[in-house]
C-alpha cells in the first residue's frame, strides 16, 4: 500500500507522527487566539508563540497535498484534477459555509464587532486589504484563504512544470527557488513601501498585519517548504532513504531553527522578524514534518488516541473555535463566573472539541459519503464514455 505522501509503505506503517503535529498545530492556534479573550495570567508569554501553529498547518498541507499530486504524476504522468477538486470541495466548502452562515446570521456567534464583506469570505480573498481584519470577527479565515488559493493553483502549476520541464528535474527546482526568493522579496518590498513609513504611528501594527502577515505572496514560506519536502521524498530516493533512517536527528535539527525564530520574533513587528522570522519557523517545522514521516522517529512509531482525535477535528475546531470561546465566556460571565480563570479555559476548550464533534457527525461525515458517491458516479461515467470516444476515428474528433 501507499502512505499519505504516496510513497510505498507496509500495511503497518501509518503516519501517526503527522497526527501529533496536526494536534500540536491546533493547540498552538487555540492558545494564541485565546489571548484575545479574558484569559489566565500564566498564558501571557507562554501562548504568544501560538501564531506559529498556522505555519505548521501550512507545512503539513504543502507536504500532504503536493505529495498526493506528485504520486499521481509519477504513476500516470498526469493529475486527475477533477477528482482532486471534488475531494477538496467536500472536505472544505460545506463546513466553511456553515461557519460563514453562523457569523453572518447569528450575531451572538461573533467574537468581535467588525465583520468583513461577505463576498471576500465567499471568494477566499479575505486576506487581502482589510484594515479591520485583525480586530474584526472571523479574522482567522485569512489562512483558509491562502490554503484555498494554494489548492486552486497547485495542480495546474505542477502539470505545467511536468509538461515542459518534468516535475522531477530542473524545472521544479528552478520554480521552487524562485518562489521562495520572491516570498522574501515581497516581504522586503511590503515593509519598505507600506509598513516602514508608519513605524512611529499608532496604527503601525495594523499596517504590518495588512501588508505582511495576511497576504498570500508574503506567507508562502511554509507551503513551499512542505512542497519541497514532498518533492524530495518522491523524486530523490537517496535523500528519502536518509530521511526515513534519521527521523530523530531531523527532529533535533528543527530545534535550532525554531529557537532562532523565537528570539528573532520576540519583537514581531521588527524588520528582522518580518524578513526572516517566517522562514526560520517554516524550516524548523519542515524538519519536524520530515521526522514525523520517517519510520525511525519517535513521532512516527507512537499512536496516541488524543492526538489522533484532535488531528481529525482540527479543521472544524479551527473554523469555529473563536465563536465557541466567545459564547462560552459570555454565558459564564452572566452566570457570575470569572472568565479569566483556568476553569473557564478548560470549559472553552471542551466546548471547542464538542463543536468539532458536531461538525464531524453532522457535516463532515455526510459530506464524505456524498463525495464518495460522487466520485463513484464519475468513475462509472468515465468508464462508459471513454471506450465510446476511443472508438471514434481521430479525423472525426478533429472536425
Amino acid at each position: 500500500m501507499r502512505d499519505k505522501t504516496g510513497m510505498a509503505t507496509t500495511a503497518s506503517e501509518k503516519l501517526y507522527g503527522l497526527d501529533h503535529l496536526r494536534a500540536l498545530a491546533i493547540l498552538l492556534v487555540f492558545l494564541f487566539h485565546y489571548l484575545g479573550f479574558n484569559h489566565p495570567a500564566w498564558m501571557n508569554g507562554v501562548a504568544e508563540v501560538g501564531w506559529t501553529g498556522v505555519d505548521l498547518f501550512f507545512v503539513l498541507s504543502g507536504f500532504l497535498i503536493s505529495g498526493q499530486l506528485f504520486g499521481q504524476l509519477k504513476k500516470t504522468g498526469n493529475i486527475d484534477v477533477g477528482a482532486f477538486f471534488i475531494k477538496r470541495f467536500f472536505r472544505i466548502i460545506p463546513p466553511y459555509l456553515i461557519v460563514v452562515a453562523l457569523y453572518f446570521c447569528v450575531p451572538f456567534f461573533r467574537e468581535r464587532e467588525a465583520l468583513g464583506p461577505l463576498w471576500k469570505f465567499l471568494t477566499f480573498t479575505h486576506n487581502f486589504g482589510l484594515d479591520v481584519i485583525h480586530r474584526g470577527t472571523f479574522s482567522h479565515a485569512w489562512s483558509l484563504c491562502i490554503e484555498e488559493q494554494f489548492y486552486l493553483t497547485l495542480p495546474f502549476i505542477l502539470l505545467l512544470v511536468h509538461k515542459h520541464k518534468s516535475a522531477a528535474g530542473f524545472g521544479f527546482k528552478l520554480l521552487f527557488c524562485l518562489l521562495l526568493a520572491l516570498t522574501v522579496v515581497f516581504r522586503l518590498l511590503s515593509w519598505n513601501i507600506w509598513v516602514a513609513p508608519f513605524i512611529n504611528k499608532d496604527d503601525f501594527w495594523l499596517q504590518w498585519y495588512k501588508y505582511i502577515y495576511y497576504p498570500t505572496p508574503t506567507r508562502l514560506d511554509s507551503l513551499l517548504l512542505g512542497i519541497g519536502l514532498a518533492w524530495v521524498m518522491h523524486y530523490r530516493p537517496r535523500i528519502n532513504s536518509r530521511i526515513r533512517l534519521n527521523g530523530n536527528l531531523l527532529f533535533l535539527s528543527g530545534l535550532p531553527f525554531l529557537t532562532a525564530a523565537y528570539f528573532v520574533c520576540r519583537s514581531p513587528y521588527s524588520f528582522t522578524a518580518t524578513i526572516w522570522g517566517f522562514l526560520l519557523v517554516a524550516m524548523g517545522f519542515t524538519c519536524w514534518v520530515a521526522a514525523a514521516a520517517a519510520p525511525s522517529s519517535f513521532l512516527f512509531k507512537k499512536r496516541l488516541f488524543i492526538t489522533e482525535q484532535l488531528a481529525s477535528l482540527s479543521f472544524a475546531i479551527y473554523l469555529s473555535h473563536k465563536g465557541v470561546i466567545h459564547i462560552t465566556q459570555v454565558l459564564l460571565e452572566k452566570a457570575g463566573w470569572a472568565t479569566d480563570s483556568n476553569l473557564t479555559l478548560l470549559l472553552a476548550a471542551t466546548n471547542c472539541i464538542l463543536a468539532g464533534l458536531l461538525f464531524r457527525y453532522l457535516i463532515e461525515r455526510p459530506c464524505q459519503q456524498l463525495r464518495n458517491a460522487f466520485l463513484k458516479r464519475r468513475e462509472r461515467f468515465s468508464a462508459a464514455v471513454e471506450p465510446a470516444i476511443s472508438a471514434i476515428p481521430e479525423r472525426d474528433l478533429l472536425q
